[in-house]
């Protein structure tokens, strides 16, 4: 099952149950007028979500419209709860091998999360406003999952219940704004602007046996300027997977309904397949040349994260976002 919330009057959206090719879309607001809402109530309304899907499917919908995702704003648009992982240890190993500061070990064995705004999403289509290009502007396209109610002391091994939808993610960040900030001891804030959603949120079972041991494993694809960039497989070097940051997240406070966790920058030690983000490029650089060659994104630059299918069918719809002056 795919939804989406296309734009409305309020600030939440209108929820619609949109088909697996993403071309057409019924509203359902008789069932549930936001995702939030439907999320809040899921043992109800989840059923009633699958019936209006399987009738978009078989054609026998008597209502459907074309599905734009430049009509959608973020499946969430805003969320009591965002915390977005890191993962990909190895992405973090690298990035500090670039600067000379050591590994520590704690890092294998524990994750590391912050959690981030989550009043001011932006939907797949929406142009990402930033003040300025000196702040080092970068893209970090993520796999996240949205829960239900998880209860806190949830363990790793009945968190898997507790996820009912993923998303693709680009987790904007101001890179020349995250050293001054974090040597506050305090984490980040300025150095995370608004991030970007995918046009649709997904079931589970959508992915098929790509989803297994809490990991999506096919290649998160990125363009900029319509040039590809990486496609590292998101099931791959996962360090921690969704379970275990879940548990993490829960181990002193419950998670209510529609909290999203991202998996942080996705990265394979294979370098042949790219990278996820341009922090990631420019340490690499910097440990083969000494100092980075690739710029951070200037006004005007285009980003797309999308996953595919192994038909090459898009299974979110595509983050396809502008860089502006805000």
């Amino acid at each position: 099952m795919k939804l989406a919330s296309l734009r409305s009057d309020g600030r939440d959206g209108q929820l619609v149950v949109v088909n697996r090719a993403l071309t057409r879309y019924a509203r359902v607001a008789d069932v549930a007028p936001s995702l939030q809402s439907a999320l809040d109530r899921w043992p109800e309304v989840e059923p009633q979500l699958r019936e209006i899907a399987a009738a978009l499917e078989a054609g026998t919908h008597p209502q459907t419209h074309a599905f734009d995702p430049r009509e959608c704003m973020a499946p969430l648009p805003r969320a009591f709860h965002w915390a977005d992982g890191s993962a990909y240890v190895n992405h973090i190993e690298l990035v500090r091998k670039a600067r000379g500061a050591e590994m520590p070990s704690q890092f294998w064995k524990d994750p590391l999360i912050y959690q981030g705004g989550s009043d001011d999403f932006l939907g797949a289509c929406d142009d990402a406003r930033f003040v300025s290009e000196e702040h080092g502007i970068d893209l970090e396209a993520e796999v996240g999952v949205i829960t239900d109610d998880v209860p806190m002391g949830t363990p790793a091994d009945r968190a898997a219940e507790h996820i009912k939808l993923l998303v693709l993610i680009n987790d904007w960040t101001l890179r020349n704004l995250v050293p001054g900030e974090l040597a506050k001891g305090f984490g980040f804030y300025q150095s995370k602007p608004a991030t970007g959603f995918s046009p649709v949120a997904i079931t589970p079972d959508e992915l098929g046996a790509a989803w297994r041991g809490g990991k999506v494993h096919l290649p998160l694809v990125s363009h900029i300027n319509g040039r590809l960039f990486g496609r590292p497989n998101a099931g791959v070097d996962m360090t921690f997977d969704f379970h275990q940051i879940i548990a993490h997240a829960a181990y002193t406070r419950r998670l209510g309904a529609g909290t999203i966790i991202g998996s942080g920058t996705v990265s394979n030690r294979d370098r042949s397949t790219g990278s996820s983000c341009l922090a990631e490029v420019r340490a690499l650089e910097m440990i083969e040349h000494g100092a980075p060659r690739t710029p951070f994104l200037s006004f005007g630059d285009r980003v797309r994260v999308e996953m595919m299918d192994p038909s090459g069918a898009s299974l979110f719809g595509a983050i396809d976002q502008r860089v502006v002056r805000a």
